[in-house]
């Protein structure tokens, strides 16, 4: 008696079965991932531009912030120079002011002592020495102020060569340095004059180390005769002369 055929039979797969199905799930994997970026992509586009016009914005304004700061540094750059300029000008005009206000008290001083010499009560005198000053100065030096005048003859100027010598004492003994000694020069030409009614001379001389002075015997040479006076040391500027 033979055996009936089964219904169902098992079949073995091979290799190329597997391989496949691994196929299919692979391409199931990159269809998901497809999608995945297609439905990002249409979700995200809209606030991508938004950041991107943010973000333009965001560069914009502060292009205008660091223009604006550039400003301000050389708008303070303009004020710093302006105010060192402004303060140089200032201490220049108060310098200048200064100046003229010397200068205009020396005027008046000059104008008072021209008021006192040729005034209505003024003792008319011809050329003399008014006064003769001495101030010491760094190495030995004396700086000297002289004033002549003269106010007996109104037009007529007055011209001529002063010198002086000082007398005093060196070594114990009386000593006088002549005007070529002060200036440490042989044949030193006069100091010259020339003026109508009174003229201030200045110059500078050396005395020596070991010298007092004492006196001060001034000459003067010009048109007329020969004057001669003298000061004493101690008292030279105060008009005293004999």
């Amino acid at each position: 008696m033979s055996q009936p055929t089964p219904r169902f039979q098992i079949v073995q797969q091979g290799p190329r079965s597997g391989r496949g199905l691994w196929l299919l799930i692979a391409v199931l994997w990159l269809a998901s991932l497809a999608a995945v970026w297609f439905i990002a992509s249409r979700t995200a586009a809209p606030r991508l531009d938004a950041v991107e016009a943010e973000l333009a914005a965001a560069r914009q304004q502060q292009a205008a912030q660091q223009k604006e700061i550039a400003e301000l540094k050389q708008r303070q750059v303009n004020l710093t120079v302006s105010d060192k300029i402004s303060r140089a000008a200032n201490n220049e005009v108060q310098a200048s002011l200064a100046e003229r206000d010397e200068q205009i008290a020396g005027l008046r001083a000059d104008v008072a002592f021209y008021e006192r010499l040729v005034g209505a009560t003024s003792q008319r005198k011809g050329l003399n020495v008014h006064s003769i000053e001495f101030s010491a100065d760094a190495g030995g030096t004396w700086n000297y102020t002289a004033v002549l005048t003269q106010n007996l003859n109104r037009g007529a100027i007055s011209q001529g060569q002063l010198r002086f010598a000082v007398e005093g004492v060196r070594a114990g003994k009386l000593t006088t340095v002549s005007w070529n000694d002060l200036h440490q020069k042989e044949e030193t030409p006069g100091q010259p004059y020339s003026f109508r009614y009174f003229q201030q001379l200045g110059g500078s001389v050396i005395l020596p180390k070991d010298f007092t002075p004492q006196r001060v015997r001034i000459s003067l040479s010009g048109d007329g005769a020969p004057i001669s006076q003298t000061f004493d040391w101690k008292l030279a500027g105060n008009g005293r002369g004999g």
